[in-house]
This record gives structure tokens, sequence and C-alpha cells, in this order.
């Protein structure tokens, strides 16, 4: 472990192990190990917090911080990313399990055992079947309105425990609604501690950000919950924590429930993949380091699989958490290793003070945590520039704040989807005209429109398939009517053409008769392999004519000028 040179991969014994911390030096392996305490410091309250979210028991939040870490550290390749209890993801559990079984219950914890279970199996088989792509079908976009919409829902679930006022509603708006009818029954003393949890924590966001806000919040609330008796004044308190390390088994659960939870694993499984893989990537390109994709989901896969073997729930790629670990100079999987062992330590001396610490401490620093999802400066961003986009991630947040998360997390994917498709469908069209000192500017494709007389140069922003392929051809005719002037060649400019679907195929074949019958030559320059495969493929090729395919428009010119083309 002295040394700092790395054994190539390809042959090293047992080199898919862990990626994220070869090689290892001494310099670089105690800055981890004290990049990982740091991150305990931070992150220990946080996870207490999610389990708020998420419905289970306290100690089910240091369970995600134990054995995953390990997992993941174990079989994933990034070096950065965290994978733990997150928001989103316990969002999307509690969302689907809080009408299967009192939240905190036995029967709860087992189900959302079976959940990661679940998730585990999901991811597997998105690394047999190199599913890790499905990570790109959620736009930046629409994950800033679900994101977004989680803080919301989260930051009103947890209101109640805040101002010490019973709410039992399951929908955000009737948990709002019981908090507003409920607000003169609010107990003053609970309402005291919460604003001076969250207090603490964004002032110490603001003036020390290094400073570990949440825990310096636990631990004082735990020191004068003790000291002072908090539960005397009816503040409540989470009352014992079990120590010890997680006993190992399989969540005591039948085959109905597997049945019944498929959709909600399905559910944390898409979201697993695309925040993991995004914040992944993220760090990977800033560090300039490779990233193995599929060792990731076999990484995830496993961390899930040992949170569910070890009572805890489902576990995420985590961008907070990352940033943490990397502000904190943490610059592999052995950081999170460390943090492990912090938290082993907890479980074993620690739990007993954890008793005092009162439920709206926990939910303050949950609010904190809601309050940070709510990406004010994203949506900020998409409106400055795409204005268009920003009705996208509202519709996304609102759907995960009137309707649910799971519902948000599949309508943010068909969202995506259809936002690219429109795009495909209506792509950016333009002519081409060639100005002094040889450069060219676009105008509107519109009837009449000429390069040069009696000469188009069409540009098409998009494949051509099913679906626009029509677009294109009614574009085409309409630029080479008769109208003002003849026009004897219309060029299409096939740069963003990089396929040619059957359907398409068809299309453009039929099109180049019209055009030929009209006297029209068409051309297609800035042709691609790909694009010549599917010409060659559809027989395009022949029916256009070789001589009119070139993969520049200076050749195409030249040859225009050298010998008109007449209609093949």
């Amino acid at each position: 472990m002295g040394g700092t040179r790395e054994t190539p991969p390809s042959t090293s014994r047992g080199s898919w192990l862990f990626q994220g911390i070869r090689p290892v030096g001494r310099t670089r392996a105690l800055r981890d190990v004290l990049a990982g305490f740091t991150l305990a410091a931070m992150n220990v309250p946080q996870a207490l917090g999610y389990t708020r979210i998420a419905g289970t028991p306290v100690v089910t939040g240091l369970y995600t911080l134990l054995l995953p870490l390990v997992a993941f550290a174990t079989l994933g390749s990034s070096r950065y990313l965290v994978v733990a209890a997150d928001s989103a993801t316990a969002a999307i559990l509690a969302g689907g399990l809080s009408h299967m079984a009192p939240v905190a219950s036995e029967r709860y914890v087992a189900l959302a055992g079976l959940v990661a279970l679940l998730t585990a199996g999901y991811l597997i088989l998105a690394r047999l079947f190199r599913l890790g792509f499905l990570a790109d079908f959620l736009s930046q976009t629409v994950l800033v309105g679900f994101l977004t919409g989680v803080g919301v829902q989260v930051g009103i679930a947890v209101l109640g425990e805040m101002l010490g006022v019973p709410v039992h509603g399951s929908r955000t708006v009737e948990q709002f609604a019981q908090v507003v009818r409920a607000v003169r029954q609010v107990h003053v003393p609970t309402l005291g501690v919460s604003t001076a949890v969250v207090a603490v924590v964004f002032a110490c966001r603001a003036l020390a950000p290094r400073l570990p806000g949440r825990l310096v919040v636990v631990v004082g609330a735990v020191a004068a919950s003790a000291a002072f008796d908090f539960s005397r004044y009816g503040i409540a308190v989470i009352g014992p924590v079990p120590g010890g390390l997680p006993h190992l088994g399989l969540p005591d659960v039948g085959w109905r429930d597997v049945r019944a939870l498929l959709p909600l694993a399905a559910s944390c499984f898409l979201m697993i993949v695309a925040q993991s893989a995004a914040t992944a990537r993220v760090y990977a390109t800033r560090h300039r380091e490779e990233l193995d994709e599929d060792a990731d989901l076999v990484g995830l896969s496993a961390a899930n699989a040992v949170a569910a073997l070890s009572g805890a729930f489902v576990v995420n790629g985590s961008p907070t958490q990352t940033a943490m670990v990397e502000g904190s100079g943490g610059r592999s999987q052995l950081a999170h290793l460390a943090t492990a062992a912090v938290v082993a330590l907890v479980l074993l001396v620690l739990t007993g003070p954890l008793q005092y610490l009162p439920q709206c401490v926990l939910g303050a620093l949950v609010f904190t945590i809601a309050v940070g999802l709510i990406d004010l400066r994203g949506l900020r961003d998409i409106r400055r520039e795409s204005p268009g986009e920003l009705l996208l991630a509202l519709t996304t947040a609102l759907v995960v704040v009137l309707v649910g998360v799971e519902q948000g997390i599949l309508l943010a994917m068909v969202l995506s989807l259809l936002w690219h498709v429109r795009h495909s469908y209506r792509p950016h069209t333009a002519v081409l005209v060639e100005e002094d000192g040889g450069q060219w500017r676009q105008i509107p494709a519109v009837p009449g429109a000429l390069s040069a007389p009696g000469l188009v140069i069409y540009r098409f922003g998009a494949g051509l398939f099913y679906a626009n392929a029509n677009r294109f051809a009614a574009e085409v005719r309409a630029l080479a009517a008769p109208a003002p002037a003849p026009v004897r060649c219309l060029v299409v400019d096939a740069g963003a053409i990089t396929n040619v679907d059957y359907s398409a195929a068809r299309t453009v074949r039929d099109l180049q008769q019209d055009l030929a019958r009209d006297g029209v030559a068409l051309m297609l320059v800035h042709v691609e392999v790909d694009l010549q495969a599917d010409l060659d493929r559809h027989r395009l090729t022949d029916v256009i004519g070789r001589r009119c395919i070139f993969t520049s428009l200076h050749e195409a010119l030249s040859t225009i000028r050298q010998r008109p083309l007449h209609p093949v």
C-alpha cells in the first residue's frame, strides 16, 4: 500500500476489484482517510434525516453508510461517487410504501428491503444487457424539475414534525392543508428548536461551508435535550436506538409482495441509473479519469443487495454527498471505506446518546435538505437559455407534488423523449447563400429562396425517419417550385442527416422521381460514412446517382460549374 505504481488492468489478477481505489500511495491514502472522517461527520446526521423521508427507523440511515459503501468501493469504478441513502430515492420509496404498511413498522422495513433487493436485480440485468444508456433518457431539464418537486414535497411532509402538530395524510396537498388548519395548535417549544436548527445549518453553510453544520446541530441538540430533559416540555425525542452492527438476512416477505413492488423498484432503478451515471460522469470528466459504467452498475447492484440484507433501504449515487467528499479532499473510494469504519464505530458505541435527539431536529434537517433540492438557479438558467424547456421542468415538478414521486419520474422520462422527438420532427432548416469572402449565411427555407440563379442549397438539421420525412419532402418540393425562377439543381446539405430509415427512404425515392419529372437535379453533400451505408442499403445511391452524392459542398459546386447536371 506504500507504492504508487498501478498494475495494468489487463494483466493484474482480479483487476475488476477496487477500481475506484487503485493505485494507492501513502500520501494519497492519508488524505483519503481524513476526507472519509470529514464525510462521516457531515453525512451521519444527513443519513438520519433521510430516514424521515424514507419512513424507516433512524438506525437504518446509519446502515446505508456501512455495507453499501463497502460494496460499491469493491466493485464500482468511479473514484468519487458516494453510494448511500439519497433524498430522491427515499422519496420514491416512501411514496410507494406509505399505503402498504405503517411507517417505520417491521413490515414497512421488510418491504423497503425488498424494494432494494428488486432494484439490485434490475441493476444487474441492466449490466448484463448493457442498458446503461437508459440514463440518457432523463434530460437535465426534467431532472431539475423532478428534484425541485421532490424538494417541495419533502419540505411539506416534515412541516408537521417541525411545528409539533399531527399530520396523517399521504398526499402533499392533503398534508399542507392539515398543517394550515392546525397552525393555531403549533407547539411553541418544538417550533423554537426547529427554527434554531434551520438557522444554524444555513448560517454554517453561508459563513463556514467546511464546518459540518448538521453534525454541530445533532451534537448540540442531543446534549441540550439530555441536560434539560426536552421531553418534559413536550418535545418528542426519537427514543432508544438499537446499537451494534446490523444483522444480515433476507426481508421477511412473500411472492405477492414481489409482484406488487416491481413497478416501485423500477422507478428507483431509473432514478439510480440516471442520477448515478450523471454524477459519476461529471467527476470523471472533471478529473480526466476513465469511467467503466458497466462496473458501476455492478457496484450499484451490490450496494443495494447488501442494503437489503442488512436491514437498510434503497441506496443511490448522491450528487450532494459526492460533492462533500471531493470538497474534503477525497480522491478515491478509500475515503468511503474510512466513512464506513467511522459509522461502524458509531453503531458499536455511540447509539446510546441518540435516544435524546428531538424528532423535530431530524425534521428540520430534512427541511434544509429539501430546500437544497429546490433548484431555483437551475430553473432560472433554463428560463434564460431555453424558455420552452422551462414548461417541461415545471410540469414535472407539479406532477411530483400533486400526484407522486413515482409518477413524476415516469413523466420525466416521457417528457424527455417527447422533447427530443419534437426537435427531430421539426428540425432547423435553412437555405444557404454565399456572401462576399466565401462565407455562407442561412436564410429561411421558404418558397422562392435561392442560393444562386437556378440553385438551392438546403440544410436539414436532423436524421430522416418516418415522422419527419414527409416534412422534409414537402419543404424540398416547395423550394423546387418554378416561381419566381426555375430551379435546375437542389443540393441537400446532409451534414446533420446521420441516418435514413426504411419509411424515409421510400419518401426520398418518390421525391427524387418528382424532382426529375420537373427537370430538377437532386444532389447530396456532406454525406458521411454512416449515412452512405444507409443510402446503399436502401438503394438510394442508385436512385439519386452516385455522381450526385458528394462529401463536400465545394466538390459539388465545382461539378455543377464544370458541367451543369440534368435530372437522373
